[in-house]
């Protein structure tokens, strides 16, 4: 009888300690969330102006290169047009960009997607060869860190696996350029896998190329972007890889039904079990569901008339501007993003989610308080706003993205040893 006094004595201190460090936990955030309501709004505005200046602000998707290939501007000074330049970047706290080095779907296949990606990885290049005190490349985790508060880190991220042309070797040619993350596909199924854009789904996933693509990426050390594909490839890469992996510049699906661009609760459960991370994009279409409703209505009528009216590609691009002048579907809102955030926050906590702007890639479908990169402390103010830590902030601006890619540098090296 003693012994079970005993036990029960110790289960019922065990209980009652138990139950405390759960009230403390509970405690936390309503006690976070009155300092945060006795700030004013200036004093709150102040403090994200602080934060991003002192934190790492990591977005990994921005498409100045082929912006600047379209229209050359010189983006160490203040620019004309597009999103992204150094002073608004410095402004904005901006540390490190992903380049775009975005391949148009259209050159699958005609042998000239490899060359444009050249010319655009040449192009950054360029601006970091002409601008070394405001720019710099950078080829691994570690050195975006290192960078802090010195110059604007430019990593590389290729958009569509075309330039890869059905060559492995090519993924190993690419690396040594300085790309570090792949989105597979883009707007139209390739010889990798299917697109979420694309009605024809050729593979139903990843082609047999394609997972070959997927183990030498591994192999690598080059992050697997999961944006822009199929359901199906997804489940097909997380199956195969060995690395977590990223979705780049995608948002979630429970805002947009029936977005197949757009990241499934289910996929983000998934996303975060393989340890990844998805970069939420700005774009009011990925965003809002009527905004993406009228979006596509927009989108099905402009590429019916330009059909009909056999339109040239300089007519077709007038008719399409105008067009959406008349008939524009309308801004979210930066508390948008932060709905996204916190979606994914409550789905699979604070590790999985970060920042993928689309920055020069959206025409004129950026939400209100995020036209550019000089914004970003407006997105820290409303997750300030909401009640995150300034350790959570530091997450979703760039620890989070870090990590995956560390995770793949490790996994890339370790493999390697053993070789």
């Amino acid at each position: 009888m003693k012994i079970n006094s005993a036990a029960k004595n110790i289960t019922l201190l065990l209980l009652i300690s138990l139950s405390f460090i759960a009230c403390l936990k509970e405690m936390k955030e309503p006690e976070r969330k009155i300092e945060i309501a006795a700030l004013s709004d200036d004093e709150l505005q102040l403090k994200a102006d602080s934060l991003a200046k002192n934190i790492l602000i990591v977005d990994t998707h921005i498409d100045v290169p082929y912006r600047l290939n379209n229209k050359w501007e010189d983006i160490s000074k203040r620019t004309n047009d597009g999103e992204f330049d150094y002073p608004r970047a410095m402004r904005g706290g901006l540390n490190a960009a992903f380049m775009s080095i975005y391949v148009p779907s259209n050159l699958e296949g005609t042998g000239r997607a490899k060359k444009l990606a050249e010319q655009l990885i040449s192009d950054v290049e360029e601006i970091v060869k002409k601008n070394p005190d405001k720019f710099g490349m950078v080829y691994s985790s570690a050195e975006v860190t290192n960078q802090l508060n010195k110059i604007i880190s430019l990593p590389l991220g290729m958009e569509n696996g075309s330039p890869i042309e059905g060559k492995l070797s090519n993924l190993k040619y690419f690396y040594d350029k300085g790309i570090r993350y792949i989105t597979l596909a883009h707007a139209k199924s390739n010889h990798i896998c299917d697109s979420s854009y694309d009605p024809d789904r050729k593979w139903n996933g990843l082609s047999p190329f394609g997972e070959k693509v997927i183990k030498e990426m591994n192999r690598l050390g080059i992050m697997i972007d999961v944006s822009h594909i199929t359901d199906s490839a997804f489940f097909d890469v997380i199956n195969i890889t060995k690395t977590p992996v990223i979705a780049s510049h995608s948002s979630c699906r429970y805002f947009t039904p029936g977005y197949e661009r757009n990241i499934s609760d289910e996929m983000i459960k998934v996303l975060a079990e393989n340890e990844g991370v998805i970069q939420i994009n700005f774009g009011s279409s990925f965003l809002k569901e009527e905004i993406f409703k009228k979006t596509s209505e927009n989108t099905s009528y402009i590429n019916q008339f330009i059909k009909e009216n056999n339109y040239t590609r300089e007519e077709a691009r007038r008719f399409r501007r105008e067009y959406i002048k008349e008939n524009h579907p309308g801004y979210a809102d930066v508390k948008d993003v932060v709905n996204h955030i916190n979606h994914v926050v409550k789905l699979v906590g604070i590790d999985h989610v970060g920042i993928g702007s689309d920055f020069d890639g959206l025409g004129d479908s950026l939400p209100d308080g995020l036209k550019d990169v000089s914004k970003y402390p407006n997105l820290i103010y409303e997750l300030l706003k909401e009640g995150y830590s300034d350790e959570d902030i530091k997450k979703i601006c760039s620890g989070n993205i870090l990590r995956v890619w560390g995770d793949v540098e490790q996994y890339a090296g370790d493999l390697n040893k053993t070789k």
